[in-house]
């Protein structure tokens, strides 16, 4: 699924300076897939981190085009502080989506399952969820910290899983599709 728009991470009116190409581009990220992307403005258009760019088909008014993927590498640290940002309010906004997947989530080999993919959380943590998960399932971020003794917060877990997927090369991505 392409993506429809995206938000800005940071606006470069000269490109990068270490390359030669002059031109204007941005680093964004698709609000679906959380792609990572590198685009042209058009002509006397200037971007603001964090706003939302429509780039699906037909016209754009304020991107040219798109050069393609972005390579994490070449994320700028204020372009990353705004992923960061990003991050925070699309797990937010999709509560409910993250706390299922504490809910559906399953073993990915015979010794380790997807909840210990999470920064902060181990095996006594993922045995407590999926004890607590099969009496009744959690509703909230705060339900689950209300019913596992001593879990790191699982929203900033997410966050910073989210944040890795997208910034390195991960063996399994549980909430990013391989970008």
């Amino acid at each position: 699924m392409k993506e429809e728009t995206a938000i800005i991470l940071e606006y470069l009116p000269n490109g990068y300076p270490l390359e030669k190409k002059m031109m204007p581009l941005a680093q964004a990220i698709g609000e679906n897939n959380f792609t990572l992307l590198e685009l042209v403005p058009r002509r006397g258009i200037r971007l603001e981190s964090g706003e939302s760019v429509y780039i699906g088909q037909g016209k754009r008014d304020k991107i040219y085009y798109i050069i393609g993927r972005l390579f994490p590498e070449k994320l700028t640290e204020s372009a990353k502080q705004q992923l960061e940002e990003f991050i925070k309010k699309v797990v937010e906004k999709k509560e409910q989506e993250f706390v299922d997947f504490f809910n559906k989530s399953e073993a990915i080999n015979k010794r380790f399952h997807q909840i210990e993919l999470l920064p902060g959380l181990g095996k006594k943590h993922m045995k407590e969820i999926i004890k607590q998960r099969q009496e009744k399932p959690f509703n909230s971020f705060e339900d689950m910290k209300n019913r596992v003794p001593n879990l790191p917060d699982p929203k900033k877990a997410i966050e910073k899983r989210m944040f890795k997927e997208l910034t390195q090369t991960e063996r399994h991505n549980l909430f990013v599709k391989n970008n």
